[in-house]
């Protein structure tokens, strides 16, 4: 092992933390430095405020950014920003933003925007004198966050209830205070961490020092106090509805009724089967996550709390719903976004506040309202394909771009294969073969 281990990586400079890695892990003819000093910023200030945005940074790892134009919320138009370097995903998001512009579009509404984080703690004491106590304990845990909660409230957010929850049937002595907050504008993991950790100061020491809580029940013990990234009551609704005649032309193979049916079935079997509900969730996410990356929010946080939501009735299924009835179509989705348009990596990151004036310098509740709708466009884009022409055809046409590019095809020979695989399936193997004859045609 050798040299292959390292005390004190974080202290060595950039170009060290380089040559450590060039000499321990990579072959001589890769040339490292060249590779990385290629995905450098020019710009020297900025290329340091990317390097802090994490730890150990030895480059920048590009991905594309790219646009969704038409996209139609509350019949306010958008150009939306994407960041996501799978084929297709841009392109079917904007396929479904303008199949649904002279249909009145995507409607959307906040339900909620309360967040949520816990004080997690054991306690030997009688759960009935905790109970007894609480207002008083609430009390004190308000006024001892006050400071910290000023600016806030001056926003209008703050702390919006403090609630003791008895989990000591599942774990002997363990509780938890569960907190619900609402911070504007902001995601608000740093305000509400500091709020829960004051808390958990305040709580032992309420346990401590209370004269009505006798000596051997003051032993209590603050395990972690942490935000919960599960928010269901941080809810959006995005919806699109039309006349089912106005479906014919989703496609060329199915007439309106037949396309509603048929789609309206591929959603039952997300709602009821949790192989293909993990699939489909995953299509919302290619639109949801790449508008929370180009915005500079936390696009894992977004995935959990989705995901988590997705199984809320004990099984896993589908976050988007379908209606068909006394012909007219309704394809909807209720989904939790805790997401921020101050602070963070969107005052920092100089892509993530050039998306935020493209899409006009939203707040928090009308980005996730445009994030919402995006999921929803990706959604029904895919399950269009896939109820009609599959996915593989619009798919790897977007993918060929890439397979020429591994094969480091260029020119008059690339045009030639875009031009060739207008009308054909695309796969690694028939454009290796095209090329052959190309090649020796030429």
């Amino acid at each position: 092992m050798g040299d292959k281990i390292i005390s004190g990586f974080s202290k060595l400079s950039k170009k060290e933390k380089i040559s450590w890695i060039q000499k321990n892990y990579l072959p001589e003819e890769v040339d490292l430095i060249r590779i990385l000093s290629s995905f450098n910023h020019s710009d020297e200030d900025l290329q340091l405020i990317f390097e802090g945005f994490s730890e150990n940074t030895i480059s920048n790892f590009y991905l594309p950014y790219g646009i969704v134009p038409n996209l139609m919320v509350n019949g306010k138009y958008y150009a939306v920003p994407m960041v996501v370097e799978e084929s297709s995903v841009v392109a079917a998001a904007s396929s479904a933003a303008k199949f649904w512009l002279d249909k009145g579009g995507f409607k959307t509404k906040v339900l909620s925007t309360t967040k949520l984080g816990q004080v997690h703690f054991t306690w030997n004491g009688p759960v009935s004198q905790l109970r007894d106590l609480f207002e008083e304990l609430k009390v004190k845990l308000i006024a001892d966050t006050k400071e910290l909660t000023l600016n806030m409230e001056k926003r209008g957010g703050g702390i919006l209830d403090i609630e003791l929850r008895d989990m000591s049937a599942l774990e002997p002595n363990y509780y938890q205070l569960m907190v619900s907050f609402e911070t504007c504008d902001s995601m608000g993991a740093n305000f509400i961490n500091s709020i829960l950790e004051q808390f958990g100061y305040s709580l032992e020491a309420f346990i401590e020092n209370h004269a009505q809580i006798k000596e051997q029940h003051r032993d209590i013990m603050i395990i972690m106090a942490i935000l919960s990234n599960y928010t269901p009551e941080c809810l959006v609704q995005v919806a699109v509805d039309c006349p089912v005649e106005q479906l014919s032309n989703a496609c060329t193979s199915l007439q309106g009724a037949d396309f509603a049916d048929k789609f309206s079935k591929a959603i039952r079997i997300a709602e009821i089967d949790p192989h293909r509900a993990t699939t489909h969730n995953k299509g919302i996410f290619n639109g949801i996550d790449a508008v929370v990356m180009a915005t500079g929010n936390d696009f894992r946080a977004i995935e959990a709390c989705g995901h988590t939501y997705a199984a809320k009735e004990g099984q896993y299924q589908s976050l988007s719903h379908c209606e068909v009835k006394e012909g007219h179509f309704r394809f909807w989705m209720d989904i939790p976004l805790v997401l921020g348009t101050v602070g963070g990596l969107t005052n920092l990151h100089p892509l993530a506040k050039l998306s935020l004036n493209i899409l006009g310098n939203p707040n928090a509740e009308e980005l996730m309202q445009i994030v919402a709708a995006t999921g929803l466009a990706q959604n029904f884009a895919a399950l269009r394909s896939l109820v009609t022409t599959g996915i593989q055809s619009g798919h790897m046409k977007m993918h060929l771009t890439n397979i020429l590019n591994h094969l480091e095809v260029k020119g008059a020979a690339k045009e030639a294969a875009i031009d060739f695989f207008k009308d054909r399936s695309v796969s690694f193997s028939a454009v290796r073969a095209f090329l052959e004859k190309y090649n020796k045609a030429e």
